[in-house]
């Protein structure tokens, strides 16, 4: 075996990086990924009723004020296919919240809609 694809390997064991590139996530209005539940939490963290809160391993994070049977249904590991559904306009520089999500739950069927902030961009 040549020695700079080990090299690189073991380069790549030692420093943590990811062997495997994540799917990026959806860029344009009507795009989807597939992705997977990290977190299933409430709104505020560890308050029940304060609304549904999840974190896929993506990154992207949605949440409601409302409880969202579908998403609390959701498990670490699901496998999630995940739409952007609108982005908003006209917001200050480096202020990108408000991205509307859908996302389907693959193990039970069960889909939701949500934001990926509590707020607008702009807002609070």
């Amino acid at each position: 075996m040549p020695k700079k694809p080990l090299a690189l390997l073991v380069a790549l064991a030692l420093t943590g990086a990811p062997a495997i590139a994540q799917e990026p996530v959806p860029a344009k209005v009507g795009a989807c990924v597939s992705t997977a539940v990290k977190e299933v939490s409430f709104r505020l963290d560890g308050v029940p009723d304060s609304g549904s809160a999840i974190e896929y391993t993506d990154g992207i994070y949605q949440v409601s004020y409302d409880t969202v049977p579908e998403m609390a249904a959701s498990r670490a590991g699901d496998k999630i296919k995940l739409c952007l559904l609108s982005v908003p306009s006209g917001c200050p520089k480096g202020d990108d919240r408000g991205k509307n999500y859908r996302a389907t739950n693959l193990r039970t069927g069960k889909s939701w809609e949500a934001m990926d902030s509590e707020h607008m961009c702009g807002g609070a």
